[in-house]
């Protein structure tokens, strides 16, 4: 993917743009419930960095943070409704960051699907990447 040291994004509207200071930690497609409904897409791709490389530039008033589980909560544009951040309990050291908002690439490509097993029934996937599942969103999946 070639070295980038830092990638910057925004919403759709351009009220709030941020840069994530890179490298990142992971990259998956989450197939979570949570996720197809608060993006209406089959599902999502995440990124994360540490908390503290999270630069909001412009915006910071304009984010809302909505409470999706007991366990964590995602941050949108209350002008265009774009999310952009996730934030989950299980690991608070971390901010996930849509890697659709981005304006072009991170330093890795996605490397997972994770709750897979949750995902819609419609959807095929083609590629080979690793299918994670079970209680946890990131335990192996048996082969089929």
């Amino acid at each position: 993917m070639g070295e980038v040291k830092d990638a910057t994004g925004g919403c759709l509207c351009g009220a709030v743009r941020f840069t994530a200071q890179l490298p990142s930690l992971f990259c998956g497609h989450c197939h979570c419930s949570m996720c197809r409904r608060n993006h209406g897409a089959p599902y999502v791709t995440w990124f994360g960095v540490p908390v503290e490389r999270l630069v909001v530039e412009r915006g910071r008033d304009e984010l809302v943070r909505f409470a999706s589980s007991e366990q964590g909560s995602r941050s949108f544009c209350r002008r265009c409704g774009t999310t952009l951040f996730c934030d989950n309990q299980a690991h608070p050291e971390r901010v996930e960051i849509a890697l659709g908002v981005m304006d072009g690439p991170i330093d890795r490509p996605p490397q997972a699907h994770i709750f897979f097993d949750s995902g819609a029934p419609w959807v095929a996937i083609g590629d080979s990447l690793p299918r994670l599942g079970g209680k946890t969103g990131y335990e192996p999946m048996p082969e089929k």
